[in-house]
């Protein structure tokens, strides 16, 4: 089985892991704050915080932003349920935006006429999640735009896109968002074995995040109610989470970071590759915008159903066939069951319903071989052709 995605680990990875093994610190200890700050130098960010997931650097980063019961979240459809969830979990609403048809990201088009709407009714968000799918950045210049105009507060989530560019500037930098999300998951760009991590260029922001990864609890005098008992003394100042990342994660993420920029470009390389080899199907390969720097997560191609005579499921069903170990990435979140018990329905955002019904994740990774390349396409080939 070629699987969509697999994790590159180096002998120099297994070190630094084995280094942190044999030291003192399993947890609490020096690689966090190393990591941390690799990837706030590379991102060009004033702060990060690592976590055990890119799920709980989400709970946090709105938990940071006062996002809370009576507010609202919005994000897009198209993406892994977290990314909403995170709004639930602080007890606020959730919505979506539907999806430019040729990003696949939320549409700022879309965005603008549902704020207009909401504007009207009293209803504007607190929060939007900011999701760039595949690897592509949104046009974060035009939610920025809009962020201003009715002030509502933006998360990046950036789980698919670490290394990537939007506007010739990292992803990350802050410029246009107030915090930006990492994933660090087997499959991503880098791993750590899990966790993720927040940037932002606030430092209340940020120790907000720290204080509420670890329980909420200060050794900090100014942030105590009082002076401390004893040298043993701490308080708990918040209702805080154990979201705190191991020194193991850690160690492999440091040394991961040596080869971001070379994953990247292999991911681009085997990028060019898929879209000359799958010219001649009745494929659409991603659109990548010329000005922006896609991480590449993912390659996602969109079948054209009404030149074959195969159903997308049965396309799906033979790649699966013949070892090629394909994914769709998303289900869209609002036709989830628990969604659907809040009242949205299937058809409420159509572009997310069409890419859902063509999408097709396939295999994408720096270790993927011209070999298995060619697999793919000829399994993709034979696929489509009438049963």
């Amino acid at each position: 089985m070629i699987p969509y995605g697999r994790q590159d680990i180096s002998q120099a990875d297994i070190d630094a892991v084995v280094e942190v093994l044999q030291s003192d610190f399993l947890t609490q200890g020096p690689k966090v704050p190393e990591f941390e700050r690799l990837v706030a130098a590379y991102c060009g960010a004033k702060r990060a915080v690592a976590v055990n997931s890119a799920t709980s650097a989400l709970h946090l980063a709105c938990m940071a932003l006062e996002l809370g019961a009576g507010d609202r979240l919005w994000t897009t459809p198209v993406t892994f349920v977290a990314s909403a969830n995170c709004g639930l979990y602080c007890g606020a609403s959730v919505d979506f935006v539907d999806i430019d048809p040729r990003t696949y990201n939320l549409c700022p088009k879309a965005l603008e006429a549902k704020l207009k709407l909401a504007e009207a009714k009293g209803t504007l968000p607190k929060v939007l999640v900011a999701v760039h799918l595949c690897g592509q950045p949104c046009d974060m210049k035009a939610i920025g735009r809009l962020a201003k105009l009715y002030g509502f507060r933006i998360i990046e989530d950036a789980s698919h896109a670490i290394g990537g560019k939007f506007d010739c500037e990292p992803i990350g930098n802050g410029r246009y968002s107030d915090i930006t999300v990492f994933s660090f998951h087997p499959v991503k760009i880098i791993t750590a074995a899990e966790g993720g991590m927040a940037v932002t260029n606030d430092d209340g922001i940020a120790d907000q995040m720290e204080l509420l990864r670890s329980h909420g609890i200060t050794r900090d005098p100014e942030k105590m109610t009082h002076a401390a008992d004893g040298p043993w003394y701490y308080q708990q100042v918040a209702l805080g989470f154990n979201y705190r990342m191991t020194e193991l994660q850690a160690a492999l993420g440091v040394s991961q970071m040596r080869r971001l920029d070379e994953f990247v470009a292999r991911r681009h390389e085997i990028a060019r590759r898929y879209d000359d080899l799958l010219s001649a199907l009745p494929v659409v390969t991603p659109w990548q915008n010329p000005g922006d720097y896609s991480g590449l997560h993912l390659y996602v191609v969109r079948l054209k159903t009404e030149q074959i005579s195969r159903t997308h499921r049965e396309v799906f069903e033979s790649l699966r066939e013949q070892g090629i170990g394909v994914n769709l990435h998303y289900i869209p979140v609002h036709t989830q069951p628990y969604y659907l018990a809040m009242g949205f329905q299937p058809e409420d955002f159509p572009q997310a319903q069409s890419y859902y019904r063509t999408a097709i994740s396939l295999p994408m990774y720096p270790g993927l071989t011209k070999d298995e390349q060619d697999d793919v396409i000829s399994a993709l080939a034979h696929a489509m052709e009438p049963s």
